[in-house]
């Protein structure tokens, strides 16, 4: 790949004060006409003014000092692979402020990017388009020429020129509607002018929607923009948002700063959302639900993300990043909050459990890669900005921001927030000023503690060793650099500031001990503990750490797990430490299986689901052995008597977690084929595609995946045809995750095609295909093949973002042979994906690391799995 040329931010001595920016979409051709008016202040005389601009086409540009002359542009130099224009005056443009002029058109794209057009059908079955913007990172600059950099803010008028019967929204209030006069079909929308705010956070969209309205108890008005006939699949997004605005307000003790709030649900979407400040945008179903069709992990997903996106209205938008580097202070902080927001809304959630599962384990596993990166990313080019929306910059990002709120405490912690909002607002900040407001509130070091986490990549393991005297029991923790491949060896060694908690039996769920751990090795005391008391690391899992501790106290810890003494969230920690020591080759697999089966009395779902993933990574190992059959028996095993208790139909007050406990475990046994399960499942689904009695939405998911598993090209058929009839998103993309379950080779080709069909949204062609991928060792070979065979097709379809990354990473992180990361690696390097680089070292090592945990463990696995079931000695 050529080198590129080092980025340079703008030149800073012209700055926008105010855009006022009129838009006239043409949602036929897919172009737009634009007008830029920008006050903007000349800091010292120059001939030229250099701004970001891409995918558009100036016709005329002129400036006008304050009280002067107009002087026209006499050129437009576009640096395309830059993204910038300069434009060329006859004199010097004097220090003092003007108005800049610029007309110009652009392009409706398909890319989901900047301002682009968004495919929908109407309830009559017509195809139309609407016209929408996604400009975060860089990509505002595709709307309008612009200072499309996070620092430097400006206030906006908007208005738009649009068909009179499309609705028509952008980040504030309309405040003026009338006809155009060239055009009587058309009307111009004005809207208040802004607050001062970043150019990635502005937003509009023109297209045809329902809404339902409803007012915060702090007078702010919610609006929630559904598809035309769907106004109903709002409400719960509605309910959502309007307590938790005035759950941040005092929270943050900063009132929500705009009039209105928009959440709206958009067609063709690439993320999950997106914080435009006053109107957000979002995939369909991180959105909508349908009391009738919904599932109850939709229910959870969509109040996460209306939790994230509203958090950023303070946390981003109000205070912006200063650069793309401080990125993960805006996404792990929101990333953090949404969870204490819903467990606001929802505390029969159980979130924060959740979270561990979701969010920690994620980030530690990756994290352990040597192609890993630090938090915080020195970014410079545009290119380099996709690629650190990742599990860094969100999940690590939101963990450390856990550690450290229980470690400054709760008080404090609102108390330096609120410092910091009040300080930065309208303004920019970087990691660094939010360690300062944190510091004065609490009187402890968090600059130098945090710096630890944030400046280097990686985490420690601690290392736990005890003896008793008398009624103490000493402690000696030690710290190294965790390393998937096995523990840091060598001088420099980096250490980290550890904020470590100790509890004991007498009570799990309480703190008998803090310490700071900031040297290679320490000495403990922990008074008044009996010799018959265990202790634990780490309660509640809130540091950012994994733990290895002496065999005799893992043997005192494991009771706990059968007699559920220890809390769910430590039972969920210390599981999945062991299983990532011995994906590490630290201790062996054995020694993991034989503690999952210590969970068979385990009645949490969050406890439940990290198992499962795991078993599910193990089994993906093993399905390049012969004897992928055991380990679907171990499975079997481990699930029946829970699924046993459970049933298959709900039960009256066993609430969300319930729902969700039941869908997992039939999922797995089903996969698994569990004669029983399979056969009510197929059972089930006969009588759901005659509607006779419908399969409730918590039932879908793991019915589906069960026929489709078991199933041949007729079970196939129906799903494609429920696929096509399904009138929710959430349905389609239900049908989509499970398709890669079929095994037939010539059904798992027509399952690939499919993902490259009209009938598939672009943005869940990528799920289409990883499903396909993560479900038997034909598929993740098929799937490999198929996207390198239409990797032209799919490269220009997700060009730059991070869908790309997603992609390959589904698509071949389970190879578990040396060869095929030498085949991945060299695929790329003659097909370059920029935006995915680091994606690509990381998903070979992973493979690389895949085969040397089959080599090491597979025959000790295979024996284990054999005298499980060999008869007793009589």
């Amino acid at each position: 790949m050529p080198e590129r040329r080092p980025f340079v931010r703008l030149p800073t001595d012209v700055y926008p004060v105010n855009y006022g920016l009129c838009l006239k979409p043409d949602l036929i051709d897919f172009t737009f006409e634009g007008r830029l008016e920008a006050l903007v202040e000349v800091t010292q005389a120059t001939n030229q003014i250099v701004m970001n601009c891409a995918d558009i086409d100036i016709i005329t540009a002129s400036f006008v000092p304050q009280g002067g002359d107009e002087i026209n542009a006499t050129g437009f130099n576009y640096q395309n692979e830059d993204e910038k224009v300069t434009l060329s005056f006859p004199s010097a443009l004097q220090k003092g402020s003007g108005m800049l002029k610029i007309d110009y058109v652009g392009e409706l794209n398909d890319k989901m990017k900047g301002f682009y057009r968004s495919k929908y059908t109407t309830p009559a079955g017509d195809a139309r388009y609407a016209a929408v913007t996604q400009f975060e990172a860089t990509d505002a600059r595709r709307a309008f020429p612009c200072w499309d950099e996070p620092a430097i803010k400006a206030t906006f008028d908007i208005t738009l020129i649009v068909p009179k019967e499309r609705v028509a929204l952008s980040n504030m209030n309309v405040i003026d509607r009338k006809p155009y006069p060239e055009d009587e079909n058309l009307v111009e929308v004005k809207f208040a002018t802004t607050p001062i705010m970043s150019t990635y956070l502005v937003a509009f969209v023109i297209g045809e929607y329902d809404f339902v309205e409803s007012q915060s108890s702090d007078g702010i008005t919610v609006r929630v923009y559904t598809p035309l006939g769907k106004a109903e699949q709002g409400k719960f997004a509605m309910e959502v948002a309007t307590k938790t605005l005035p759950f941040y307000k005092d929270y943050f003790n900063v009132p929500y700063p705009l009039p209105k709030i928009d959440l709206i649900a958009i067609a063709d979407f690439a993320a999950g959302a997106m914080e435009n400040w006053g109107l957000v945008t979002y995939r369909e179903t991180a959105l909508l639900i349908d009391p009738k069709n919904s599932c109850s992990s939709s229910r959870q997903w969509v109040a996460l993300v209306v939790g994230h996106e509203l958090a950023h209205q303070w946390f981003g938008n109000l205070v912006t990043m200063e650069w793309w580097t401080h990125l993960w202070l805006n996404e792990g902080f929101a990333s953090w909050i949404e969870y204490l927001c819903v467990d606001h809304c929802f505390p029969e959630y159980d979130i924060w459990t959740q979270f561990v599962s979701a969010d920690y384990t994620r980030a530690l596993d990756l994290d352990a890669l040597d192609s890993s990166h630090p938090i915080e990313v020195n970014v410079g080019h545009p290119s380099e900005v996709d690629e650190i929306f990742d599990a860094i910059s969100y999940s690590k990002g939101a963990s450390v921001i856990r550690m450290l709120h229980n470690y400054t405490g709760d008080e404090d912690f609102r108390k330096g927030m609120n410092a910091y909002l009040l300080k930065f607002q309208h303004k920019n900040a970087s990691t660094e000023d939010l360690w300062d407001c944190l510091e004065q509130a609490s009187g402890k070091p968090i600059a130098a503690v945090m710096s630890s986490w944030t400046k280097q990549m990686g985490f420690p393991i601690i290392e736990v060793e005890q003896e008793q005297q008398g009624d103490d029991r000493i402690l000696k923790l030690s710290q190294k650099k965790f390393c998937a491949s096995g523990p840091h060896t060598g001088e420099d060694c980096p250490s980290w500031m550890v904020p470590i908690s100790i509890c004991t039996s007498e009570d799990p769920m309480c703190t008998k001990l803090k310490v700071l751990l900031d040297r290679p090795e320490t000495t403990v005391t922990v008074s008044g503990v009996a010799p018959d008391q265990w202790l634990k690391i780490n309660p509640g899992t809130v540091g950012f750490y994994r733990i290895q501790y002496s065999s005799s106290m893992l043997e005192s810890l494991l009771p706990g797990i059968r007699d559920l003494s220890l809390q769910p969230v430590d039972r969920l920690g210390l599981q999945n430490d062991l299983f990532s020591l011995s994906r590490a080759g630290m201790i062996s697999t054995v020694q993991v299986l034989t503690l999952m089966e210590a969970f068979v009395n385990e009645p949490n779902y969050t406890v439940w689901s990290d198992l499962s993933c795991n078993l599910g990574v193990l089994s993906s190992l093993l399905s390049h052995t012969d004897f992928h059959e055991d380990i679907q028996e171990f499975i079997r095993d481990l699930f029946t008597p829970i699924g046993l208790e459970l049933g298959w139909d709900s039960k009256p007050g066993e609430g969300h977690l319930g729902a969700l406990l039941r869908g997992l475990v039939l999922g797995k046994l089903g996969k698994a084929g569990h004669k029983p399960t399979l056969e009510e499942a197929r059972r089930r689904f006969k009588d759901h595609v005659e509607g006779k009695p419908v399969l409730p939405a918590d039932l879908r998911s793991p019915v589906y995946l069960t026929v489709l598993k078991h199933g041949d090209s007729a079970t196939l058929d129906t799903m494609l045809k429920l696929h096509k009839q399904a009138d929710m998103q959430e349905e389609k993309n239900r049908i989509e995750r499970v398709l890669g379950a079929i095994s037939a080779p010539d059904l798992i080709q027509k399952v690939l095609s499919f993902a490259l069909s009209e009938e598939v949204r672009p943005q869940d062609t990528v799920s289409v295909i990883g499903g396909v991928a993560g479900s038997s060792k034909q598929g993740r070979k098929a799937a490999w093949k198929f996207v390198k065979d239409n990797w032209e097709e799919l490269y220009n379809r997700y060009q730059g973002g991070f869908l790309i990354s997603r992609l390959i990473k589904l698509t071949v992180d389970g190879f578990a042979i040396d060869k095929m990361a030498a085949e991945v690696k060299s695929f790329f390097e003659s097909h370059p994906a920029p935006a995915a680089e680091r994606t690509v070292q990381q998903c070979c090592e992973n493979i690389l690391l895949n085969a040397a945990w089959l080599k090491r463990d597979a025959d000790d696995i295979q024996q284990y799995l054999l005298q499980r079931k060999a008869p007793p000695p009589v």
